[in-house]
C-alpha cells in the first residue's frame, strides 16, 4: 500500500518520461494561448468571428481553470486599453507607466483594474453572463485553478506541481508582459497606427498570433492579424480550420486592396477604397519617401558634399516617419534638411495633406473627393517619378 502510493507520488497515474511531461506541457499551454487570442481576444473582445457554442464553453472552461481570468474582466480590460491606449488611463502601457512595470507586474496592473467597477460596467457588455458564469465561474475563480492543480499531480505526481506553476505563469508572462509591454515598446511597424503598437515577431507562433501586435490594433476587429507575406498568425489558422468544422464564422477581417487594371478616373469607389485602405496607403507612402532619402543620400555622396552628407544621414532612420511621431531635436533638424533637398520637402508635404484628407470627419464625400483629386493632380505634376507613380496607382483603387 505505501509502495503504491510513493508510486503515484513519484509518476502519477501516467508514468511519464520528462520530455514527454515536457511534451504535455508545451500542449496545454498552447491551448491556453490559442483559447485566450481565439476565445477571448478576436471572438469575445473585439466580434471579429462567432465561435459555436461549444468551442466557446470549451474555451470559457479551460481558461477558468489554466488562469482564473473571466470573459467580461478580460474583454473589458482590453477593451479599455484600446479605448484609452498609450495615456495614463490605458490599464496597461509601458509609454506611460513604464516598460519594466509592464514585463514584471503585468498581471497585477490586470487584477488591480479587474477591481474597477466603472470599467466592468462601461465596457463588459456583450460578454457571457449566464447562470454557470454567475455561480460558478464569478464566484469560484480559484476553484478552477485548483482543479487544475489536481489532475496534473494525480497525472504526474509531485512533477505535477510543476506543470501547473508553468501553467499558472504562462499567460501573465506572455500576455500581460510580453504583449502589454514589449509590444507597445519595441519591435517592427507595418502601419503607423496613432499608437505606440510594435510587431514583436514576424511569425505568430509562440503567443498564437499576438506578436503581430501593431497589425493588431491598426486594424482592430480584424480576425486575422498578419499583414504581411512573411508574417505567419498560427491563431488565425486554427479559425481557419474551425471554420471548416462548423465551428467558428469569421465576421471581418482587415481589408485587402484591389486595383483595377487600366482604372484613370478617379471617382467615389476609389475614394472609399482609399479610406478602406488608408493604413496600407500611408506604409505604401513611407517607403516610398525611404526610397527618395536613399536616392537622395547617394547623390550627395557621388557629389562628394561630405558635410550635407552626414546631415542627412543622421536621419534617415526616422525622416519617413510622422511629424508628430519625432521628438523635438528630429523635428529642428527638418528645416535643415528641406533646405538641402526641395524634393524631399514635397515629399513630406504632401504626404501631411494626404494624412489629413482621413482626418476631416466634417468633411462631405464630394468635397473629400475633390482634396483626392487635387492631390493627385499635385503630385503628378511635380516632376517627380516617384510621386506620379504613386498617384497613379491611387487611381486604380477600386
Amino acid at each position: 500500500m505505501l509502495n503504491s502510493l510513493l508510486d503515484f507520488l513519484a509518476h502519477g497515474l501516467l508514468h511519464f518520461s520528462w520530455w514527454q511531461i515536457l511534451l504535455f506541457t508545451l500542449a496545454v499551454t498552447h491551448v491556453t494561448i490559442v483559447g485566450v487570442t481565439v476565445y477571448l481576444h478576436r471572438c469575445q473582445a473585439h466580434r471579429a468571428l462567432d465561435l459555436h457554442p461549444a468551442a466557446a464553453h470549451f474555451f470559457r472552461l479551460w481558461l477558468w481553470m489554466t488562469t482564473g481570468m473571466l470573459t467580461g474582466q478580460w474583454a473589458a480590460i482590453h477593451r479599455k486599453h484600446h479605448a484609452k491606449c498609450e495615456t495614463e488611463e490605458d490599464p496597461h502601457s509601458p509609454q506611460t507607466r513604464g516598460i519594466w512595470k509592464v514585463l514584471l507586474e503585468g498581471a497585477e496592473l490586470y487584477r488591480a483594474e479587474a477591481k474597477n467597477e466603472e470599467t466592468m460596467r462601461r465596457f463588459s457588455h456583450g460578454t457571457p453572463n449566464d447562470w454557470i458564469e454567475r455561480n460558478i465561474y464569478t464566484r469560484y475563480p480559484i476553484l478552477g485553478v485548483s482543479l487544475m492543480m489536481v489532475i496534473d499531480v494525480a497525472l504526474f505526481g509531485v512533477v505535477g506541481l510543476s506543470v501547473w506553476a508553468v501553467q499558472m505563469v504562462w499567460i501573465p508572462f506572455w500576455a500581460a508582459g510580453v504583449v502589454n509591454g514589449l509590444a507597445h515598446f519595441w519591435g517592427y511597424r507595418n502601419f503607423n497606427s496613432a499608437d505606440a503598437s510594435t510587431n514583436i515577431f514576424p511569425i505568430g507562433i509562440i503567443i498564437g498570433g499576438e506578436e503581430l501586435h501593431n497589425n493588431h490594433h491598426t486594424f482592430a476587429t480584424s480576425a486575422k492579424l498578419s499583414s504581411k507575406w512573411f508574417e505567419f498568425d498560427i491563431g488565425w489558422m486554427y479559425i481557419r480550420l474551425m471554420s471548416a468544422v462548423g465551428l467558428a464564422k469569421v465576421k471581418k477581417v482587415a481589408p485587402t486592396p484591389r486595383l483595377a487594371k487600366g482604372k484613370m478616373v478617379l471617382d467615389q469607389d476609389t475614394l472609399q477604397a482609399v479610406l478602406s485602405n488608408r493604413y496600407e496607403v500611408m506604409a505604401r507612402y513611407a517607403k516610398t519617401v525611404k526610397r527618395a532619402y536613399r536616392q537622395e543620400l547617394a547623390h550627395l555622396k557621388e557629389m562628394g558634399a561630405r558635410e550635407k552628407y552626414q546631415l542627412m544621414r543622421s536621419a534617415r532612420k526616422w525622416f519617413h516617419k510622422d511629424e508628430a511621431g519625432l521628438n523635438e531635436p528630429q523635428r529642428r533638424q527638418l528645416p535643415q534638411i528641406f533646405a538641402n533637398s526641395q524634393k524631399l520637402r514635397t515629399f513630406i508635404e504632401l504626404r501631411n495633406e494626404l494624412a489629413a484628407i482621413w482626418e476631416r470627419s466634417n468633411a462631405s464625400r464630394e468635397q473629400l473627393l475633390a482634396q483626392l483629386q487635387d492631390w493627385c493632380h499635385r503630385a503628378e505634376q511635380s516632376g517627380i517619378k516617384a510621386l506620379q507613380e504613386f498617384a497613379m496607382r491611387l487611381r486604380r483603387y477600386a
